[in-house]
């Protein structure tokens, strides 16, 4: 169940109700505006107060989203499809040639649409990557790849990871630098 009230500073706030939710949640994104989550049993008045309360927050966060995505285009569910398409094509034969070729091993590969990151590693050696990679040059790809992989030595950013991704990647940095200037969408 939810209801939507338009702030005329905020723009659209959805009010959703949950059953299993404990307690007032917020969130803003640059997507999908925001939303405020509550209990079943809470009134919606309670949760307009709550943004009310927090509006000053939404605000902030919401320019700072504007200020880091600017304003760029927003993607189709089509045109994501048809990236989400094109990245299962190229992203896992290409990760795998870069784990054969530095010697990486890997449990799973999976292609995700994430707006924080362009990849991570979990602790049982999965690898996400984000489908926007396609869009980026291939060397920042590869850095992305190769950054991943060697999580799968080192799960932190500390000396030893650093080290071995300067060995299989040397100029890192510099490539980190560059793939900030890339935003994802």
């Amino acid at each position: 169940m939810q209801k939507v009230f338009i702030d005329e500073y905020a723009g659209k706030v959805r009010l959703v109700k949950r059953v299993g939710t404990r307690r007032l949640s917020l969130r803003v994104s640059p997507k999908g505006g925001v939303t405020v989550t509550l209990p079943y049993f809470v009134p919606y008045r309670e949760g307009l107060e709550f943004f009310m309360a927090k509006r000053d927050w939404v605000l902030k966060a919401q320019a700072r989203q504007k200020e880091r995505t600017g304003n760029e285009y927003v993607s189709s569910a089509s045109e994501i499809e048809a990236l989400r398409v094109q990245a299962k094509t190229e992203l896992p034969p290409r990760l795998a040639e870069l784990a054969r070729k530095y010697g990486f091993h890997y449990n799973q590969v999976r292609i995700k649409h994430n707006s924080s990151n362009w990849g991570s590693c979990s602790a049982k050696g999965n690898i996400n990557l984000n489908l926007n990679l396609v869009r980026i040059p291939a060397e920042l790809r590869d850095y992305v790849m190769l950054h991943e992989l060697c999580h799968l030595r080192y799960l932190n950013h500390g000396p030893e990871f650093h080290a071995l991704l300067e060995h299989v990647c040397p100029g890192h940095r510099d490539l980190q630098q560059r793939l900030k200037m890339h935003k994802l969408i």
